[in-house]
Formats: structure tokens, sequence, C-alpha cells
């Protein structure tokens, strides 16, 4: 059962590497962004695979620790993965694929609703590879009116 890697799994290991995050998000309706600060290493599960294990701070000064895995499924024709954080219970799966461009890669998955009725609703995140030192991220949800609204951007570094 050996897989060879196609051009999404090659995309995917340009992320390999340990990176330094700057985070800026809103952690409720009409509070101001905040910053927050971590790190990340991305290591290779074989060619087909990435993992990404996040530390950095929390709103209440707490750390958090975050792992992200991801790989591309030939079958699908989609990449694939999940994303777990030490703040939340919920396991995020996501689908997605490159944009046009084939410098973004585009997640979505269904979590949580922030709004006070609760439910779940759908989510965006995307992984722009600006260069090999350099990535933006950003995560959106889905309103009821349709719009994504983007409620937190980061902005990579490769570490030195």
């Amino acid at each position: 059962m050996q897989a060879e890697p196609t051009r999404e799994h090659r995309w995917l290991q340009k992320l390999v590497g340990n990176w330094t995050y700057e985070h800026r998000a809103s952690m409720g309706p009409d509070k101001p962004l905040e910053t927050f600060r971590g790190t990340e290493t991305v290591r290779p599960i074989g060619d087909l695979w990435i993992v990404c294990d996040g530390s950095g701070a929390m709103p209440d000064g707490d750390t958090a620790t975050m792992v992200l895995t991801l790989g591309f499924d030939p079958q699908k024709r989609r990449f694939v993965g999940t994303w777990i954080g030490s703040m939340m219970t919920h396991l995020w799966h996501y689908e997605g694929s490159l944009d046009a461009s084939g410098n973004v890669l585009v997640l979505e998955s269904e979590g949580p609703s922030f709004s006070p009725e609760g439910g779940t609703a759908r989510y965006r995140d995307s992984i722009d590879l600006r260069s090999d030192e350099h990535r933006l991220f950003s995560s959106s949800v889905l309103g009821p009116d349709g719009a994504w609204t983007t409620f937190m951007n980061a902005e990579y570094r490769r570490a030195k």
C-alpha cells in the first residue's frame, strides 16, 4: 500500500519546520482585537502527512496547546485533516483544496457556533503560503446572512 506523493503532498511539506506566530482575534462580539504570540513546530509523517504542534498565550494568560494534522486524499481529491486545542472539547475535521493561485489552502469544517443560541456553524480556515519564510492564516465563520466573517488572522514567520 505504498502511496506516491502528489504535488499537493509536496505543497504541505513546504510547511515543515519551526515557526513563530502572532494571532489577532476578537474574543467576542463588540470586543477589540487582541494579539497572542506563540510557536509552532511542523513535522512530516513520511512524505504524505504533516503534524503541526502549536503552543501560545491565551487571553487569560494560560498557555494553549494545539495540534493540526494535514494530508491529501487522492481518492477524494481533497486535503483532509483534524485540529484539536487544549481550550475546547471539539475535534475539528477539515476538508479543502488549494485556490487557483496554488498558494492558499482553504479548509472547511463544522463546529460549535459562537452565537448565544448555540448549535453549529460552518467555518473556513485559510493557509496562505507567501514564501518559504512567511505564511498567513485566517479563520472565518459563515453567518446567517450567508456572508463569511473573519474573526482571526495570524502571521507566521519561520524561526531563525
